[in-house]
């Protein structure tokens, strides 16, 4: 088994030839120079009476854009210690478990790879914002009130939930180190739909993959947009599944509740502080289980929180019927 621990490091993560993200590194940089090159006169932000700041398409904030760069940086450390966690239980399950080793090699190895990890990456991203505590993590990479390239590298510093589904992939037969591999790639490609500069492409396209106009939805806080588009490269997923949303206007970026700071720390950690004090303050257990594992905004019947909760939701269904 340590062989094969070994074999896999060395493909996964210490080679760079064998890490997609390693290699679009430049690529990333060089995007995110032209886009703030183009946008360098746009950076100016105009504030709704509620605060919340109205930047202009396309722009970039200097102190936005330094968080969203440094939470990335920073996710390249932790990422790499979750894999190492990863690559130790993924290869014990394809050597003892997996009823077969699906072969490198075959192409339909790597169809089922891209597929099963496009699907699982639906899954998950759907759990993240329906699942508080995992949503505690994943709010990070929703709290600019921009959108650009520099919003993609706004990544969370946990990637448990993630680890763990991905774990069906080496339970029937793919190698771990393509386990790395597949996910990478659909990393890459999800850095390309954080953009204004890109309006909406052709319709075959907008139908079958996961582009700039349907993400920009995703991070919307309007109500229309809120959990919708939890697309990673194909968006037929959202189609099946009743979670799709066409873009009808430019959404408004961020979170329902803006965390108001640039502080990197606060902006991973701050909803975690806050399942804690709900928690401590709850008054039965099932509350107490409610604030952890509930929705985000998830309240006891009856509080002011839940009355605002079904306020959302009334809004959001009113807005489906029409």
């Amino acid at each position: 088994m340590w062989e094969t621990v070994t074999s896999a490091w060395n493909s996964a993560l210490l080679t760079p030839l064998h890490e997609p993200v390693t290699l679009a590194i430049p690529a990333f940089v060089l995007f995110l120079a032209i886009e703030w090159f183009a946008a360098r006169h746009l950076e100016d932000a105009t504030f709704d009476p509620d605060g919340r700041s109205r930047p202009v398409r396309g722009g970039y904030e200097r102190r936005d854009a330094r968080a969203s760069v440094s939470m990335g940086a920073v996710s390249i450390l932790t990422t790499t210690f979750w894999k190492l966690l990863a690559l130790i239980g993924y290869s014990a399950i394809w050597v003892y478990l997996a009823p077969w080793h699906l072969p490198p090699d075959a192409w339909y190895t790597w169809v089922i790879l891209v597929l099963g990890v496009d699907a699982l990456f639906y899954a998950y991203h759907r759990m993240a914002h329906r699942i508080r505590l995992i949503w505690a993590t994943h709010q990070a990479h929703h709290s600019s009130e921009y959108f650009n390239f520099s919003t993609a590298l706004r990544q969370k510093w946990n990637n448990g939930a993630e680890i763990l589904m991905w774990i069906p992939l080496p339970l029937i037969g793919i190698p771990p180190w393509m386990v790395f591999i597949g996910f990478s790639v659909n990393l890459v490609y999800q850095f390309f739909v954080h953009t204004e500069r890109i309006d909406k492409l052709p319709r075959p396209v907008e139908f079958v993959f996961n582009t700039p106009s349907h993400h920009r939805v995703h991070h919307g806080c309007d109500p229309e947009y809120l959990d919708r588009n939890y697309a990673g490269i194909l968006i037929v997923w959202d189609r099946m599944f009743g979670t799709f949303q066409p873009e009808t206007h430019r959404p408004t970026y961020g979170l329902t509740k803006p965390v108001g700071t640039y502080n990197i720390w606060k902006l991973q950690t701050h909803e975690y502080g806050a399942i804690v004090r709900d928690w401590r303050r709850a008054s039965s257990w099932r509350d107490k289980l409610g604030y952890v594992f509930g929705p985000p905004g998830w309240a006891p019947s009856g509080t002011r929180e839940a009355d605002q909760e079904v306020d959302r939701a009334v809004a959001v269904h009113g807005h489906e019927a029409q």
